[in-house]
């Protein structure tokens, strides 16, 4: 079996939710510590792992990112190496991610490269983000560690292994959880005018919230409300005193980000008044938008239609969330889609990327960092 392969098997057995990565953490440490370590700088934040590795003749650093942590989703994949954390799942490709990025490491230890290359294994992508504290962390404590331009890649199970599909500018949404808890005065089913019913309170409340991007925000612009998740009440004959709307809001500017806040806030006053009750708004982890570098997406792609056995073109944006936007907030660099060859999508509990594009896109990004 490839290398490669069992790597990415043996890490999609242990997903595990952000900040919780601990046997991730030590799969990734333990592979790295029989790596010829000359000219490597291992460092540990968190659960995650950064990686730095000296260049031969460096006039700058060029940096890779990945991430690690997995989904709370329930595998139903029925493969042989599935999910051993019942109810977790690396359902988003992040376990491609690592093993992608564990190849870089072995090369460039193995084979010094030119520039000096810094490889970040950040966890809690998927919530409740890990790469902005992560930055932080770096600006603050290891400055060494930035590098001067950064790559990623997110695995597109729509597109045929070799794709690398990207764009300069806005390449991914700015999102935002959001949670929103209704109490009200709960009762006896045949007594609805001694209760304040949330059950009613939040369809209403549903209702309303998608009437924000249809009436608020430019018809030019794009924006998005999912309600994902309602609860209210306990059982069929008491009037429900509590009710919770579970969602996310993308954008794609930082304006219509605040905009559609401020209409939620709004219409939630108004529920408040409407059904004398009270609502509690969590805005949760946000996302900064993803960015790319005009330069480095020219750079990535020409080298790319060069590349035998790529397929490199402009994709549009997408509403898709990533919090690798806040190291391109800082640090020019790019994030593309890399073909996985799947009829199941991201988060599916079915999803099964083709395992080619292990190989192909650890091996490109290889002779791309190269070539810097």
């Amino acid at each position: 079996m490839n290398n490669l392969v069992q790597i990415r098997r043996d890490l999609h057995k242990i997903p595990e939710l952000g900040f919780q990565e601990y046997k991730t953490q030590a799969y990734l440490f333990n592979f790295i510590s029989q790596l010829p370590n000359e000219n490597l700088t291992v460092v540990t934040w968190e659960t995650g792992i950064i990686v730095k590795i000296k260049g031969t003749e460096p006039t700058k650093t060029i940096g890779w990112r990945t991430d690690i942590d997995g989904l709370p989703i329930l595998e139903e994949t029925g493969l042989p190496f599935q999910s051993e954390h019942e109810g977790n799942m690396h359902a988003c490709g992040h376990d491609c991610h690592m093993t992608i990025a564990l190849s870089l490491v072995q090369a460039f230890a193995t084979n010094q490269p030119k520039q000096n290359v810094i490889v970040y294994f950040q966890p809690a992508e998927e919530g409740p983000g890990g790469a902005e504290p992560m930055l932080n962390w770096i600006k603050s404590e290891r400055p060494d560690l930035l590098p001067d331009e950064i790559y990623a890649l997110h695995i597109a199970p729509e597109y045929p292994v070799g794709t690398i599909a990207t764009k300069p500018g806005l390449l991914f949404a700015n999102t935002s959880e959001l949670f929103i808890d209704l109490k009200g005065i709960g009762g006896h089913a045949a007594f609805p005018h001694k209760t304040r019913d949330m059950a009613v309170a939040s369809a209403n409340l549903l209702l309303q919230l998608q009437t924000i991007i249809s009436r608020n925000v430019d018809p030019m612009d794009s924006a998005v409300i999912t309600i994902g998740k309602v609860t209210a009440g306990t059982v069929q004959n008491v009037i429900a005193e509590n009710a919770r709307l579970e969602g996310t809001i993308r954008t794609m500017s930082a304006a219509s980000m605040a905009d559609v806040k401020r209409r939620i806030k709004a219409i939630c006053a108004g529920i408040e008044a409407s059904f004398e009750c009270t609502c509690t708004i969590d805005f949760g982890t946000m996302y900064y938008e993803v960015n790319n570098n005009e330069q480095c997406v020219n750079n990535l792609l020409t080298f790319a239609k060069d590349y035998e056995g790529a397929h490199a073109y402009e994709c549009p944006a997408a509403m898709t969330g990533e919090d690798f936007g806040y190291f391109l907030k800082e640090i020019p660099g790019a994030l593309y889609w890399a073909g996985a060859n799947c009829e199941y999508g991201l988060h599916h509990n079915k999803i099964t990327p083709d395992e080619s594009l292990l190989s192909f896109n650890a091996k490109f990004m290889e002779q791309y960092i190269r070539s810097l």
